[in-house]
């Protein structure tokens, strides 16, 4: 090292006392030696986008991605990933709307109408204001009904029941059913005027069938429920309920066949509404029976007269009816009416199968709405007596409270 670089190194590291050594500066960058003398001139926006010259141009998209088959497989993708996401939404969506409470505030019946379809009974839910969507509804039942049907009928839904649950109820068949009641008694035509007036019935009437034939019960249905559904069923009911009876009944009847037989048991139904009585009313008719002796039983005065209808509710019977002729009338005919006078019950059957074994040939009215049975003709008019006297009293105590008395026709003489 010579001694002008040790000089200008010691001069370089000497600092002069106080002061801090300055940091060395960043060099500055070079420029073109035309640069510092050529002045600064701004340029248009459309200069600026071009390219400098000499710099390099942007890379080229491959062949691959320009072709046209690509292009569309990626906007193909990219569509059905879109149609996966939205259709995903709509899943779930509607999965929360299926199972999401009703609009209703109250509870309402719906009725399904037979052979309804899906996207009907959906329509008419909506129309009913029970669902808020019908498409909803609809798809939810194809998605969570399995194969489970509606059933026709009429359905009480609860207030606030979401879709799932409506569509559950309609499966379960779970209907609000409708009582008619055809009492023992009534005729044919009678029970007939009652199926024709309920209002939950639909269909017309059916041929009217013969007398006695049909079921004294109380029928349930649901709305909706067809008129002659419901009368071949009651047909159907009381043929079985005969031939069980007819088969238990005992071997020495006076009775021919099973016409005899219920209608035989007509008219027991008619003499009496007491069940405990019907077997000693029976034996009274099967002992004239077996004596050839007239069976004199009002109720068929009055179904000669009236038939099926029935005698008018102000219409007495007179001493003059007693003595006409008709094919029913068994004051005047031997033995049993052509057919039975009306509908009899299972008591009436049984009591005729199977009637107590007494020697009575007489019973009238004992003014308690039961009656008193006899022996011989003068046991029983004094019965007669009796019950004539009660009708007496029974007048005058009416007539002191201002209404009006009545009679009782129900005896045997």
């Amino acid at each position: 090292m010579n001694s002008d670089e040790a000089m200008s190194d010691t001069q370089s590291n000497t600092v002069e006392f106080g002061r801090r050594p300055e940091p060395p500066r960043a060099a500055e960058p070079s420029r073109p030696a035309d640069a510092a003398a050529k002045p600064f001139v701004p340029k248009t926006a459309s200069q600026a986008l071009r390219p400098e010259p000499g710099a390099a141009p942007p890379p080229r998209r491959s062949r691959a991605s320009r072709n046209q088959v690509v292009v569309f497989m990626n906007f193909l993708v990219s569509l059905v990933m879109l149609m996966v996401i939205a259709a995903g939404a709509a899943v779930y969506l509607g999965k929360q709307a299926f199972d999401a409470s009703g609009p209703t505030v109250a509870a309402k019946t719906f009725l399904v109408k037979p052979n309804s379809g899906v996207a009907q009974i959906a329509g008419s839910l909506e129309q009913n204001g029970l669902i808020s969507d019908a498409t909803v509804f609809r798809m939810g039942v194809r998605a969570y009904g399995g194969k489970a049907t509606m059933k026709a009928g009429e359905y009480e839904v609860p207030a606030g029941a979401s879709m799932r649950d409506i569509m559950e109820l309609l499966q379960s068949g779970k209907s609000v059913m409708y009582s008619l009641t055809i009492p023992e008694g009534l005729t044919v035509a009678q029970a007939f005027r009652r199926i024709a007036d309920s209002e939950a019935l639909t269909g017309d009437m059916p041929d009217m069938p013969p007398e006695g034939s049909l079921a004294a019960d109380t029928q349930r249905f649901t709305r909706g429920a067809e008129r002659k559904v419901i009368v071949a069923k009651m047909l159907e009911q009381q043929q079985a309920l005969i031939d069980e009876i007819w088969a238990k009944r005992a071997s020495d009847l006076p009775i021919a066949d099973v016409n005899e037989f219920v209608t035989l048991a007509s008219i027991v139904e008619k003499e009496t509404g007491i069940d405990s009585e019907r077997p000693h009313v029976a034996s009274v008719f099967v002992n004239r029976l077996r004596k050839n002796m007239r069976l004199q039983s009002d109720p068929t005065i009055i179904y000669g007269l009236f038939g099926g209808a029935g005698k008018p509710a102000d219409r007495p019977i007179y001493q003059s009816d007693i003595e006409k002729r008709t094919p029913y009338n068994t004051y005047v005919i031997n033995g049993l009416p052509p057919t039975p006078i009306a509908n009899p019950g299972r008591a009436a059957l049984e009591a005729v199968a199977n009637p107590l074994q007494t020697d009575d040939l007489y019973f009238v009215a004992d003014g308690t709405g039961g009656h008193v049975f006899a022996t011989t003709l003068d046991e029983h008019n004094r019965n007669v007596a009796k019950y004539r006297a009660i009708q007496k009293q029974q007048a005058e105590d009416a007539a002191k409270a201002g209404a009006g008395g009545g009679t009782d026709a129900g005896e045997a003489q």
